[in-house]
């Protein structure tokens, strides 16, 4: 392996979400100097086209064409691989693996993966609506052979309201909205929840949600990054 790897991170999706991921890789790297930390090349491009509004066709605005720019972008700048800090933006995950030269970590996949090395059983699936529509963890789940949940119609609009109208706008989540959706979980068998969009990851650093029922795909993504790029994980995290 290259000695010294660059990480190429495609982020604003949005700014707080990639500012949690670049903070957790911080924290969660075994590092005692400066250098032990890693090289990283951050893309904030906060302006791209909202993701979840073009996957179900209220906007005609494509994200993909700024995501490979900026990816070609990071590759020409040095970066050895590249991470996606969006779940909802890996319905064009292929697309922009395609465009560069460089591998692209799946989020998607190492989250599911975690979860059964945890030995979860059944998950329950929270996503925006566009990741739910294109199915992107349930292809996952049934790829890795786990048994999965997602919401009704009222409980989906509730995590969406959660989503944008609370994090996204700067606004603390509402905890008890958020306990009647864990609620609707539990009531279907599930002994996990992936947390498959960066806001929703914010949640569970704020409230302290625990490890061993909440799967968070920010972490997950933070701590195989570190992992690939040649670094240690503190002993606190596992993978």
């Amino acid at each position: 392996m290259k000695k010294d790897i660059t990480v190429g991170v495609l982020g604003g999706l949005g700014p707080m979400a990639t500012v949690y991921f670049y903070d957790m890789v911080v924290e969660m790297t075994d590092a005692r100097i400066d250098q032990d930390h890693l090289d990283m090349i951050i893309m904030n491009r906060a302006t791209t086209p909202d993701r979840t509004a073009y996957i179900v066709g209220s906007s005609d605005a494509s994200p993909l064409e700024y995501i490979c720019r900026d990816a070609k972008r990071l590759e020409a700048a040095g970066a050895d691989f590249l991470v996606l800090t969006c779940n909802t933006a890996h319905y064009f995950y292929q697309d922009i693996a395609d465009s560069i030269g460089v591998p692209l970590i799946n989020m998607i996949e190492e989250t599911v993966a975690h979860a059964k090395k945890q030995g979860h059983k059944k998950i329950g699936i929270l996503a925006t609506t566009g990741n739910i529509k294109t199915g992107l963890y349930q292809d996952m789940c049934i790829k890795q052979s786990m048994d999965y949940y997602v919401p009704n119609d009222s409980v989906q609009e509730s995590v969406m309201d959660i989503i944008y109208k609370q994090v996204k706008a700067g606004k603390k989540a509402d905890m008890g909205q958020f306990q009647e959706i864990v609620d609707a979980l539990l009531a279907q068998g599930c002994d996990c929840a992936i947390l498959g969009c960066t806001e929703l990851s914010i949640i569970k650093k704020d409230e302290k949600l625990p490890n061993d029922f909440f799967v968070d795909s920010s972490e997950v993504l933070a701590m195989t990054t570190i992992m690939k790029a040649g670094r240690k994980l503190k002993e606190d995290y596992q993978i």
